[in-house]
């Protein structure tokens, strides 16, 4: 009778996970297919308000992604945002990444009011910086150009990438540093050999977090670009598939697929460090 109990127990717990994670699969899973869904709709499929719209009520039609790619510059606004991504993350590792060690080496009270400080700058609002960052774009003549954002982005990834570096340099024990400089390596042979090595999980962090700020990022690239060829996707997109109150609803649909399947993808395989990411040091 109690292993009956004991069993029933466990199938119920069972069960109750089940229908849990199959909600939240569902939940999560449900945008993507309703993009895919409406990609290849027809405009009288979905204009209808008597079909079903999470089916196929007529034929699907490959109609709303050749507007896409051949109405609109899709696929220059796509190679704007990688070329633009690349480099921020560039230049995003080159300064966060020592600036981190720095900070997480630096003992007393200086090195921790400083690492607060330079946290807080992430915070201060994207709007507030938008005058003094257009006179900077304007007096070094960048105005519609893609180096404005890359002069601009890194203002926002560089002073959380670093806080969060600074964590992860602090969880690697300063034994393992001494060791490796009593191998005969210099203090910064051992920040590259062994610490960055042992710290890849914040890498991979700063690497994904600088990314999808970059892809998403809309006011700034509005603003400092005019051109439709220098256009990021997070600009192109609703400026040229929205036109007045007509909303080409299967192109955009395509165009945010097609942008957000390879970021969920990089996020599936990296979850364990990018969670790690976040996460380092909140238990010891």
């Amino acid at each position: 009778m109690r292993y009956a109990t004991t069993r029933t127990k466990r199938w119920s717990m069972n069960i109750g996970h089940f229908v849990i994670l199959a909600i939240f699969v569902i939940f999560t899973a449900f945008p993507f297919y309703w993009m895919l869904i409406t990609t290849f709709k027809s405009t009288l499929d979905l204009v209808n308000p008597t079909s079903n719209p999470f089916l196929f009520n007529a034929p699907p039609t490959l109609e709303n992604l050749r507007v896409l790619f051949f109405d609109t510059q899709y696929v220059r606004w796509v190679i704007n945002t990688l070329v633009v991504g690349a480099i921020v993350v560039v230049i995003t590792l080159a300064l966060s990444v020592p600036a981190g060690y720095s900070l997480a080496r630096l003992s007393g009270r200086w090195g921790k009011h400083l690492a607060i400080g330079i946290f807080l700058t992430y915070l201060i609002p994207p709007t507030i910086l938008f005058i003094p960052f257009s006179r900077i774009v304007g007096a070094l003549g960048l105005q519609d150009s893609l180096w404005s954002l890359v002069l601009v982005y890194p203002s926002f990834t560089v002073p959380f990438c670093t806080w969060l570096m600074m964590g992860f340099f602090k969880a690697v024990p300063h034994d393992i540093e001494e060791a490796a400089m009593m191998d005969g390596l210099s203090r910064f042979g051992a920040f590259l050999k062994v610490v960055v090595p042992l710290s890849s999980a914040g890498v991979m962090t700063v690497i994904i977090f600088t990314l999808t700020l970059v892809m998403q990022e809309f006011i700034y690239a509005l603003t400092f670009i005019t051109s439709s060829s220098q256009y990021t996707v997070s600009v192109g997109v609703p400026t040229f598939l929205v036109r007045g109150d007509v909303y080409f609803w299967g192109s955009l649909m395509g165009a945010c697929l097609i942008v957000s399947v390879p970021i969920a993808i990089l996020y599936n395989f990296f979850v364990d460090r990018f969670v790690s990411g976040f996460t380092v040091g909140a238990v010891k």
